[in-house]
């Protein structure tokens, strides 16, 4: 799991006098799932924690832990019955809850984990799309996500996926072949100290992005209008840094940046398990929660706007998805319809102005408006029906097709 760092998954403990498997690292030995008496520990401990009022849980490296375990075990073999035994004790405890998973799998094995009705996980991140959206920007070509997001379509309708930039692990670029993963690592971690165990990136997005705003703005622009539900890690809303000079994963874990108080505002402490980034333009002196809340330009309240915006869109999380031909790879056209009501999203993956020719199926009404919802950039149809709109270096637009009258259109169904 960790080339370069863990020799292997079987360790001696001298106290228990057997060896244990370890997937991970050794101080973190696997727990024998198949063992119903195990199983029943762990609902135990989520009764435990939805009594408490948690909304759900983040469940990690779910192919590892539902997997068969054991020195005569060379195959591992799913138990996919294990996690609707998770899901039907979470929705009977708390109807709401819901169970976050982490599974970096092939598309073709994504429904084995939803389920055929969504009955095992309620939303799993996308971690195939997340791949391919990295190459996308570093390519500024948009059709490595075009091709992610048709191989993930299939999905349960109440099962959304999760879509994000970084968490709080490496960015791993498994899934790319080798030309594809050195085309991401020129772009957002040249240095082979950026890299983690020969396929990942262990930097935070700002930084990758060398803090450029728009590059930052769009990028969360692609997060928000991506099919399925988006999450935003923590710090990555007001652009913070990371510390390479911690090992390994922890560069990136550093404590939320809070205020220009000692220690980020972040503990009273005198010395915080992970130190905070205190030198350097990511500093929590220059970066921090307090003075972007004062600063109605920074990007805290421009995550806030377009946060608003995409609760306000919910073609995006329940609608069908289709990509429009922009003349250019370079500018990802991507429509969405629901219930008699459509949403364009347009975004220019490039460092230059790109100017595109829309046609919007859909649009056939008379003088009928793109109404963008984040700025003032609205667009007409010229007299073939076309939109012809120029996009500036990174730049992004969601339009609702034919104006804001959407609520009166919406059918039932």
């Amino acid at each position: 799991m960790f080339p370069g760092v863990q020799k292997s998954t079987w360790n001696y403990d001298k106290t228990a006098k057997a060896y244990y498997f370890h997937r991970f690292y050794d101080f973190q030995p696997d727990l024998n799932t198949a063992n119903p008496e195990v199983q029943a520990e762990i609902l135990k401990i989520m009764g435990f924690w939805l009594q408490l009022g948690v909304s759900g849980f983040r469940m990690d490296a779910v192919p590892f832990i539902i997997a068969k375990k054991g020195a005569d075990v060379t195959r591992p073999t799913e138990q996919y019955d294990m996690l609707r035994a998770f899901s039907e004790f979470l929705t009977w405890r708390k109807g709401e809850a819901i169970i976050l998973a982490e599974a970096n799998v092939l598309p073709d094995t994504d429904l084995k984990y939803f389920g055929e009705s969504g009955e095992r996980l309620q939303m799993m991140f996308n971690f195939d799309v997340n791949q391919h959206l990295f190459l996308a920007l570093a390519s500024s070509d948009s059709r490595p996500l075009v091709k992610a997001l048709e191989d993930t379509k299939p999905r349960p309708p109440t099962a959304p996926w999760g879509q994000f930039l970084r968490n709080h692990d490496d960015l791993d670029l498994g899934r790319l072949n080798q030309k594809q993963r050195e085309s991401v690592f020129a772009a957002f971690g040249p240095d082979p100290d950026m890299q983690l165990y020969q396929r990942g990136i262990r930097r935070r997005l700002a930084p990758m992005l060398q803090g450029d705003r728009r590059r930052l703005e769009l990028a969360y622009s692609l997060m928000m209008t991506l099919p399925g539900t988006p999450v935003v890690r923590y710090g990555d809303e007001i652009a913070m840094g990371d510390d390479l000079r911690l090992p390994e994963r922890n560069g990136a874990r550093t404590p939320m940046q809070w205020s220009a108080e000692p220690n980020a505002g972040f503990t009273k402490s005198d010395k915080p398990i992970m130190p905070v980034i205190s030198d350097g333009p990511y500093s929590f002196q220059h970066v921090n929660v307090a003075a972007q809340r004062r600063d109605p330009n920074s990007l805290l309240n421009s995550m806030e706007r377009i946060i608003r915006m995409r609760k306000e869109v919910p073609e995006i999380g329940w609608g069908d998805f289709s990509f429009l031909p922009s003349g250019t790879p370079r500018v990802l056209a991507m429509k969405y319809t629901w219930r008699n009501n459509s949403v364009l999203c347009v975004h220019n993956l490039s460092s230059e102005p790109q100017e595109v020719h829309l046609s919007v199926p859909g649009a056939d009404e008379a003088n009928c408006t793109l109404v963008s919802l984040l700025s003032e950039d609205h667009s007409n149809p010229e007299k073939n029906g076309k939109h012809r709109i120029l996009f500036e270096p990174y730049g992004y637009r969601w339009f609702r097709i034919c104006g804001l009258d959407y609520l009166l259109k919406r059918s039932a169904i």
